[in-house]
């Protein structure tokens, strides 16, 4: 199974990129998908792959989180993917 993941943009960078976090880990993300929203640091989007898919408030963001770490091993999954991926 495949989780968009929601994670706070934390820096802006040149070329459709932004520096994401979730939990502490750091991804760097294209954002070029959000042309149209325009994402600022502090804003929440939810993540999938590398892209950022769509810019969510941050209580959204906190709720998707308490619910998607309820999926126990695909949490696991999913989290050591991302942890551990590099970009």
């Amino acid at each position: 199974m495949c989780l968009g993941i929601p994670a706070e943009i934390v820096a802006l960078k040149p070329d459709d990129l932004a520096t994401v976090s979730v939990n502490g880990v750091r991804r760097e993300v294209s954002v070029g998908l959000l042309a149209d929203e325009r994402p600022q640091v502090g804003d929440w989007v939810l993540v999938h792959v590398g892209f950022a898919l769509s810019v969510i408030d941050q209580r959204e963001a906190e709720i998707t989180l308490e619910q998607i770490q309820q999926l126990g091993q695909t949490w696991d999954d999913e989290w050591s993917a991302f942890a551990g991926a590099s970009r």
